[in-house]
């Protein structure tokens, strides 16, 4: 279809431009949508019938008009959940949108838990439910967020059973729709809200019980996925104990009734100012008995001193015999070498000494100024020379030089 020309000189009438928005409507053609029945009007004697459907996760209504002969076997209800084969219309006289219905089927219970088991298994898929995404809970909450319904018992529940376990408990309170078309963007923006709070250390999402179609809103693949992103600890209480909703897996803490989450997000005073309490009464048992030992051990100490330095003392005494003992035998061993030593030189002295040579009868010559005479050449005929031989002195003279 050609863009509709038009200028200030020449304007399009207004049926011009309802006709063209029809034309362009009509071109959508049959869709399927689902929503969830806000208003079903009867009208007796007329076979077209009117409901107003809502989306399940934002505020958007449509009007959608039904014949008689397609509306289920089931009771239309207000706030069942259906999907619907519509065509949308544009009334061109009235300048109105709605949808037309050629086939109405209503969601059941099978069909609605199926549809939570196959978000499950995705978002399993992409870690969201992993352990160690789950961050601690602080142990004293300087402001606890909470996100439940307007003065609802959910509501009381937490706050009572919290300050009555800690007197003082600071709550910032967003109230919010807990079921409903609406109840997914409020609880969004409400969580976002105290996210963005730096004073706000953990949030409590909390509601009552309630029906499968009623806790829908909590297995919202928006909402598990705004709680996955937030940077504050979260804790889901939603229902009863019998109640699982997907928002417990994805959360860091899931308790299983609001009065269970008030238990788990604040220390109870009495108990931990009894714990402080034994606590202290342990440490002084074990410090008087210690005290005691130590007393015990300063008590005999004079006694065990004496007893172990006269010990040492005589450990010291064995040693230091054994040490005389010892060291005798060693200068003994170290004698009778040197004694050994001794003799062998004395020996070798002595047989090396010129008084050996002598006593084996030999005999040294020297002339009247004392030189010892060892050539023939040095006796003169007719000179005389001193004889020394073993036990005296005596003269000889050279007669002859051989």
């Amino acid at each position: 279809m050609s863009r509709l020309q038009s200028s200030p000189e020449s304007p399009l009438p207004l049926r011009r431009i309802s006709q063209a928005l029809a034309e362009w409507i009509g071109r959508l053609g049959e869709v399927w949508v689902e929503g969830q029945v806000a208003q079903f009007v009867r009208r007796p004697g007329v076979q077209t019938h009117f409901l107003t459907l809502r989306d399940t996760d934002a505020n958007i209504s449509m009007q959608v008009t039904c014949h008689r002969s397609i509306l289920p076997d089931e009771q239309l209800a207000e706030g069942a959940r259906v999907i619907l084969r519509v065509r949308p219309d544009f009334y061109a006289e009235r300048g109105t949108l709605s949808l037309r219905a050629t086939e109405i089927r209503q969601v059941g219970l099978g069909e609605l838990l199926a549809r939570i088991e196959r978000l499950r298994q995705l978002l399993a898929a992409e870690g969201l439910f992993a352990a160690e995404r789950k961050r601690r809970l602080p142990f004293l909450p300087h402001t606890i967020g909470l996100i439940t319904g307007r003065a609802s018992a959910a509501e009381r529940d937490v706050v009572d059973n919290s300050r009555r376990r800690l007197p003082g408990a600071r709550f910032r309170v967003e109230s919010v729709a807990t079921q409903g078309n609406t109840a997914v963007t409020e609880v969004i923006a409400a969580l976002q809200r105290l996210d963005a709070d730096p004073d706000v250390q953990v949030i409590v999402i909390a509601r009552g019980g309630g029906s499968v179609e009623d806790l829908l809103p909590f297995s919202n693949e928006a909402l598990l996925r705004a709680v996955a992103e937030a940077r504050t600890p979260v804790v889901s209480a939603i229902g009863h104990e019998t109640d699982r909703p997907l928002l417990d897996l994805v959360a860091d803490l899931a308790a299983s009734t609001p009065t269970d989450a008030a238990k788990r997000i604040v220390p109870d005073l009495n108990a931990e100012l009894d714990h402080l309490a034994d606590l202290r009464s342990r440490l002084r048992r074990n410090v008087h008995r210690r005290l005691d030992t130590e007393a015990e051990l300063m008590a005999g100490l004079p006694q065990r001193l004496r007893h172990n330095v006269g010990r040492l003392i005589e450990a010291g005494q064995d040693e230091t015999a054994r040490a005389v003992q010892r060291a005798r035998h060693r200068w003994d061993v170290l004698l009778q070498l040197a004694r050994a030593d001794v003799d062998q030189l004395l020996a070798r002295v002595i047989s090396l000494s010129p008084q050996a040579v002598l006593n084996r009868g030999y005999a040294v010559l020297s002339d009247p100024a004392g030189s010892v005479i060892r050539r023939a050449d040095q006796a003169e005929p007719g000179s005389k020379l001193l004889a020394r031989v073993a036990d005296g002195r005596f003269t000889v003279q050279v007669t002859e030089a051989l």
